[in-house]
This record gives structure tokens, C-alpha cells and sequence, in this order.
């Protein structure tokens, strides 16, 4: 049980002043100085590289290998993930392979059974249990480049996160809007964006591929998170590279994924196949007009469909 467990005051302390100072500053030059476009193009491309390494990188290549890619990616995910100050690639990896083996179980690290607040951000108050050993990921410990940057994730963060924009401002000639806006602001931002995918993403919305969890479809999360909003399609199907498979769904990084293999880049993007994706639904919708009493007395354990490795 969290009681159990230590305290991580440097996350509590940073995750409770940042809000506080992000608002104060932005309020701050907003009433002094007024917005530029150019501190709105610092934030746009700072926040667009952040949640790209997050959920191209951290979340569709490192956790869950849905696709193949260049080291020159890899090194982009590496650096601009640490920007977003979430933990390094192996740390977060881990924890999310956690999630889906033991999802809404307690060994599943932000469990919405605990509660909503709990699922968002109240499990990052806590220390780790002592004695981890990662061997959910050996695969990424044996990464040189990501154990590299879990040695360094600090550094990095802070330089990619804080100091780059800086720098970007200080070229357009508005050097602490720039880190205020593409740093703090922009970090703030994408921790709570982030972090609704583990609470309202369990919580509120569509279960149209499967009811094994609590993991839900939300438009308005795939709108905000760059396509993982998708839940519920991503827990019936996680070795897919994409998050909205249909035309219209939002879901930018499945297209950065895909312009990426156009270049070179990327390769066997993983698609789940299509009469797997039907079975599933139709299933569903055969749930949706059966009694819970007629459902329970089914045999369970029948799996939705399988994951097979396509080219796009």
C-alpha cells in the first residue's frame, strides 16, 4: 500500500510550485509585455518535440517495440523525452510495461482503482519500492543509448528542457519569455495532458474494442495528446504503431511515425489486422445487447485477436 512507501518530496515540491510558478510568470509578461508570435512558436515547437518523444518514443517505440527506427530518432526521443521531465526512457518504459501486465490490479503503478487523483499524479508522490531491478525491460538496459541517457537524464533535461529554449529567446531577442514559455509553461502543460491519459483516459469515455479493463477511446484526450488518447484501442491492441486507426481520428504521431518510414527512418510498423479489429468490435456490440447476468455465465479467457507485424 502507498503508506508503506516513502514520500519523493522533490516530486511533490515540483509538481505542486511548478503550477503556481508557470501561472505567476505567464501572468507576469503577459501584463508587462504582452504574447509574440514568437514565444508562441518557441512553445508550439518545444511542446510538439516533448510529446512526440514521449509518444512516438517513450510510449510506441520503448515500451511497447511497435516499430523500428534509426539512431538518430532514437537520440531525438532520448533527448527531448528527458525535456519533458517524466523520467528517464527506462524508468518510464518499465513503469508502463507494468501497467498493462497488471492493469487496474495492484501491482499496476497508477491503478484508477485507487482513485482518480491517485491514477493522475498521486502515485508519482511516492518513492519506488527498493530493490528494483528492471526486468520487465531488458531490452532497454541492454540499449547503450538508453542506459546512457538514465545516467544522464537530469543533465539532459534540464539543458534540452530549460536552456534550449533560453537560447531560442535569446536569438529572437526575448531570452526568459523563451525559457518561460518553451520551458516552464510548456513542462507544466504536458505533465497534466500526460497524466490525464492514466486518469480520464481510464475513467471517461468509449469502450469499443474491449470491457477486460478500464481503459476508454476519448477524442478529446487524443486531441490533447497527440493521438494516445485512443485508450481503450491501444489496451485491446498495444503492439499497434497507431493510436486512431480510422481516417479521421486525430493521431499525429501515428503520422510522424508513418512520414518517418516514408523517409527511411522507421520500418515494420506494427498494424493489428483488420478482421481482429472487427471481431473485436463486433464482439462489443454483441456485449452491449446481452444482460450483465447472461454475460457472466459465458466462458472467459476468449482473447480479442492478435498483433501481426505489417508494412504500411
Amino acid at each position: 500500500m502507498p503508506h508503506h512507501r516513502a514520500y519523493n518530496w522533490i516530486n511533490i515540491a515540483f509538481l505542486a510550485l511548478s503550477p503556481v510558478a508557470a501561472s505567476v510568470g505567464v501572468g507576469f509578461f503577459l501584463y508587462y509585455q504582452g504574447l509574440h508570435s514568437e514565444e508562441l512558436v518557441v512553445f508550439a515547437a518545444m511542446a510538439s518535440c516533448t510529446a512526440l518523444a514521449l509518444t512516438a518514443g517513450y510510449h510506441r517505440y520503448y515500451s511497447h517495440r511497435s516499430y523500428e527506427c534509426h539512431p538518430t530518432v532514437q537520440v531525438f526521443f532520448l533527448l527531448f523525452g528527458a525535456a519533458a521531465l517524466q523520467n528517464s526512457a527506462l524508468i518510464w518504459a518499465s513503469n508502463h510495461r507494468l501497467h498493462h501486465r497488471f492493469v487496474d490490479q495492484e501491482g499496476d503503478p497508477h491503478n484508477i482503482k485507487k482513485g482518480v487523483f491517485w491514477a493522475h499524479m498521486g502515485w508519482i508522490c511516492y518513492k519506488p519500492r527498493p530493490g528494483r531491478d528492471f526486468a520487465n525491460v531488458p531490452d532497454l538496459k541492454a540499449d547503450c543509448l538508453v542506459r546512457w541517457q538514465h545516467r544522464y537524464y537530469l543533465p539532459l533535461g534540464i539543458s534540452v528542457g530549460f536552456v534550449l529554449p533560453l537560447l531560442i529567446g535569446f536569438v529572437l531577442g526575448r531570452p526568459w519569455s523563451g525559457c518561460l514559455w518553451g520551458g516552464l509553461a510548456r513542462v507544466v502543460l504536458l505533465h497534466h495532458t500526460t497524466f490525464l491519459i492514466n486518469s480520464a483516459g481510464h475513467y471517461s469515455g468509449l469502450q469499443p474494442y474491449s470491457a477486460k479493463d478500464s481503459s476508454r477511446d476519448s477524442w478529446w484526450l487524443a486531441l490533447l495528446m497527440f493521438g494516445d488518447g485512443y485508450h481503450n484501442f491501444h489496451h485491446a491492441f498495444p503492439g499497434d504503431y497507431r493510436g486512431g486507426i480510422a481516417w479521421y481520428h486525430w493521431d499525429p504521431t501515428k503520422w510522424w511515425i508513418w512520414s518517418l518510414n516514408r523517409a527511411g527512418l522507421a520500418r515494420r510498423l506494427n498494424r493489428t489486422a483488420a478482421r481482429a479489429i472487427v471481431q473485436a468490435r463486433a464482439r462489443m456490440a454483441r456485449l452491449s445487447r446481452v444482460s450483465p447476468e447472461e454475460e457472466s455465465g459465458r466462458k472467459k479467457g476468449k482473447k480479442d485477436g492478435s498483433t501481426v507485424c505489417e508494412h504500411p
